[in-house]
């Protein structure tokens, strides 16, 4: 960043943390920091985190994001905002982007959540500030290099049609025990909602819905193998976009053996129950510890016929391990969120982009590229 923006961060926890230490650390002017939080104790908690972690010196304030009634001196802050960064579950994805229109600040967030999305599509289409939603690992990266890929393939090969885009993401521990063979790296009400929202995907060159965990199957990344299955959210845009260029398009969660088959037992425990989310998300927790050791495996292609009729297929995979920022020692699953977020963030300051954008209109390789991206992800060679 070559001017000192006004960055507004919503929440206070593992991503918004990461968000703003790197913020600090990577640019080239270092931003004023703003913290809005529910709770006021856990913003100026981060606030002291930062700035112990931080090799440079940076100014935050903090918040308490108010239920109803703006007071003044928040008021006055958010009126020389210039962006705002929702790192807040998704279910109040809809509020955070409201309060950004109000105040006429760029807006991004994290969420994988539909309906919140779709809701956030229509108060921001108007907007004269632009809105760049669902900027995380997955949705976010992983659909940009889902539809670089495509392009490359297109281009390399001649062609304006594939026959398959697939899009795989994985945060795991490094290892997984019985009966469930996982460990929690981020949120709990995240992977239930996943695992039991409907896939939005692409079968026969039109956009459909499957029912999540309805398509197991294995994969080898790398040497090692993991189950993938279809889960929700993840594909963002890429299926209303592509529909009529590629044959089949998907994406879905990685996981070790074994996994997939505990959550069917648990879910034929749980029986059709109107809130199964949170009953599934209970029986979890119950069971499955929280463990800050992670990696995050990834994995994309583009398959299908050149123009001479041979079958071709490009691919990406990569291991992402927990990293060293400023003075503190990331988990992979806030680098890899954080990093996309804050590319996102660059591209409506530096582009004073208007409206919603949604990934598939990011120019792919320049993102794939960016200032934030690279020490985190790496190259992209095709």
């Amino acid at each position: 960043m070559d001017r000192q923006y006004h960055i507004f961060i919503a929440g206070a926890g593992g991503i918004a943390r990461a968000a703003a230490l790197m913020l600090a650390e990577f640019s080239e002017v270092i931003p004023r920091i703003f913290i809005l939080n529910r709770n006021l104790a856990n913003a100026r908690e981060m606030a002291e985190w930062i700035k112990k972690g931080s090799s440079r010196s940076i100014q935050i304030e903090c918040f308490e994001l108010p239920e109803n009634k703006i007071e003044t001196d928040l008021k006055k802050a958010l009126k020389k905002g210039d962006i705002l960064l929702d790192c807040l579950p998704g279910s109040l994805a809809p509020e955070m982007a409201q309060l950004a229109k109000d105040f006429q600040m760029h807006y991004a967030n994290l969420t994988e959540y539909v309906s919140e999305t779709e809701t956030i599509k229509k108060l921001a289409a108007d907007a004269g500030t632009g809105f760049l939603l669902q900027t995380g690992l997955a949705p976010g990266y992983i659909d940009v290099l889902g539809n670089h890929l495509f392009q490359k393939f297109c281009e390399k090969f001649n062609v304006d049609k594939v026959d398959a885009i697939a899009l795989k993401v994985g945060a795991l521990t490094k290892h997984a025990v019985a009966p469930h063979y996982y460990g929690f790296t981020w949120s709990p009400v995240g992977v239930a909602t996943e695992y039991l929202k409907d896939a939005v995907v692409i079968r026969n060159f039109k956009e459909t819905s499957l029912a999540s965990l309805s398509e197991r199957a294995s994969i080898i990344i790398n040497g090692k193998t993991y189950e993938e299955d279809l889960t929700s959210g993840g594909a963002a845009d890429l299926p209303q976009n592509l529909t009529g260029k590629v044959r089949s398009l998907d994406y879905k969660t990685l996981r070790f053996p074994g996994h997939y088959a505990w959550v069917d037992a648990q879910l034929k425990v749980i029986g059709d129950v109107p809130d199964n989310i949170n009953a599934l998300q209970e029986k979890m927790e119950a069971t499955i510890p929280h463990i800050e050791e992670d990696q995050i495996i990834l994995y994309a292609s583009a398959e299908g016929m050149d123009h001479q009729g041979i079958r071709r297929k490009l691919e990406v995979s990569k291991r992402i391990l927990p990293q060293k920022i400023g003075k503190y020692r990331l988990r992979a699953i806030q680098t890899t969120t954080a990093a996309p977020l804050l590319q996102s963030a660059l591209i409506l300051l530096e582009d004073s982009a208007k409206g919603v954008i949604l990934q598939s209109k990011i120019e792919t390789e320049k993102f794939l590229k960016g200032y934030f991206i690279k020490p985190v992800y790496g190259d992209v060679d095709l």
